[in-house]
């Protein structure tokens, strides 16, 4: 069986991911398939999607002039499939963002979280900090963490039918628009919470408004990578790294994804014949 992973290719690094995803492939590339995607006839080939670093505001811009918020959204919450999203990513993933204007740019939604935009400041004061990735499995070496203008999660939020309703009555915050999952397959990649895959220490916040690398150290601190379901988010930018580790264990989350996906849909196929 091939897998086949889009990247979202309107605006932002995603060349990038694509160079790493086949470093994190080398072993198996007959396996896999990485695309650029800009239309909804290529989403439609995609078992998995990457939503690139890159400015969310103008991702949203383009993906709306391009019709295709609607079908990523499908994607996202009707269908359930793997998406990660990195960075601008993190934030049109989000079911709310604040520091944005009402009608500035719309988000796609899949994570109960809001995100704080531009959390880190300006471009000048990206950093790169050694970050425990607990999921990369025991002793892994900690992960170089580019942050560019990054995005933290601020808040977990309760997850609800609907819209989140609390959120759009907050002042310079939008929140994305509400939908179902389509079928007891996409039921089952939803998740009710959140889980918090990794944290950047206070110290290293503090250094990063000085445009400065840092050391963390053990504090609980800022999120800064989160997964539910079938979603995952991370503030940094791993695509801009030589190190395939984070592709590579997502991967093996797709993947995992994808086999139950059709072993559902086989088991359900025959009960109905």
């Amino acid at each position: 069986m091939t897998f086949t992973v889009g990247v979202l290719a309107l605006q932002g690094a995603f060349i990038e991911h694509i160079n790493l995803l086949k470093k994190a492939t080398t072993q198996a590339p007959s396996q896999w398939e990485f695309i650029e995607v800009r239309t909804s006839q290529v989403l439609d080939r995609c078992d998995a999607l990457v939503l690139p670093g890159g400015e969310s505001t103008t991702m949203s811009l383009v993906a709306a002039r391009s019709n295709m918020l609607e079908p990523l959204r499908d994607f996202v919450k009707v269908h359930r499939k793997p998406v990660w999203g990195t960075c601008a990513g993190l934030i049109l993933l989000a079911e709310s963002a604040n520091r944005t204007k009402k009608g500035g740019q719309e988000l796609i939604g899949g994570l109960d979280v809001r995100v704080n935009r531009n959390h880190f400041g300006r471009q000048t004061e990206s950093f790169q900090a050694p970050l425990q990735l607990p999921f990369l499995g025991e002793g892994a070496t900690p992960f170089p963490a580019v942050f560019i203008r990054a995005p933290i999660v601020e808040c977990i939020l309760p997850h609800q039918d609907g819209v989140q309703t609390g959120e759009d009555k907050r002042e310079n915050t939008v929140v994305a628009p509400s939908r179902k999952a389509k079928d007891a397959a996409a039921e089952a990649a939803t998740a009710d919470q959140v889980e918090v895959l990794a944290t950047l220490s206070r110290p290293a916040s503090h250094i990063a408004t000085q445009g400065r690398d840092s050391s963390p150290d053990q504090e609980v601190g800022d999120v800064v990578a989160v997964r539910q379901g079938n979603v995952f988010g991370t503030s940094f930018h791993p695509e801009l790294t030589g190190d395939a580790r984070i592709h590579s264990w997502w991967l093996l989350q797709v993947e995992a994804a994808v086999n139950k996906r059709n072993k559902l849909g086989h088991h359900i196929a025959s009960e109905d014949s």
